[in-house]
C-alpha cells in the first residue's frame, strides 16, 4: 500500500476505529499542530485520546476531503470536519478546516504538520 492509500484509509475509516488508528500511526508519530487557538505537539497516545474524545463528544462526524496529494512519502490532505452535536443531531456544523502534511515511514504515518482554522 502506498503512502497516499495509507493516509486516505486513515481519514476515511478512523471514526470509532481505534484499532485502525493504532495500526496506521507509527509508534514514534508526532503531529505539530498550529491552530487558530495556538500550538500543540501530539504523540500517538495524545492523538488516540483526541479521537476517542471526539467520538464521545458528537453523535456523528464526517470529513469532506477536497484534496489529497502525494509526493513520494509525503501526503497532503485538505479537508473540512463536520460534526453533529448530541443536543441537536439534525444540525451539522463545521468543526474546522484543516490542511495536513504527513510523512509516511515503514507503511505508517510518522510525522504530521497540521494547520486548522475555525469557521
Amino acid at each position: 500500500m502506498g503512502a497516499k492509500e495509507i493516509v486516505a484509509e486513515y481519514y476515511s475509516q478512523r471514526r470509532n476505529n481505534v484499532q485502525l488508528v493504532e495500526r496506521l500511526l507509527h509508534d514514534d508519530v508526532v503531529i505539530k499542530w498550529h491552530s487558530s487557538k495556538g500550538y500543540l505537539q501530539l504523540d500517538k497516545k495524545d492523538i488516540i485520546s483526541l479521537y476517542t474524545e471526539l467520538d464521545k463528544s458528537y453523535s456523528s462526524a464526517r470529513l469532506d476531503i477536497s484534496h489529497i496529494l502525494e509526493d513520494g512519502n509525503n501526503v497532503t490532505v485538505r479537508y473540512t470536519h463536520y460534526v453533529n452535536a448530541f443536543e441537536n443531531p439534525n444540525e451539522e456544523m463545521v468543526l474546522a478546516h484543516f490542511v495536513v502534511i504527513w510523512e509516511v515511514k515503514d507503511g505508517q504515518m510518522y510525522k504530521g504538520w497540521l494547520m486548522s482554522q475555525l469557521s
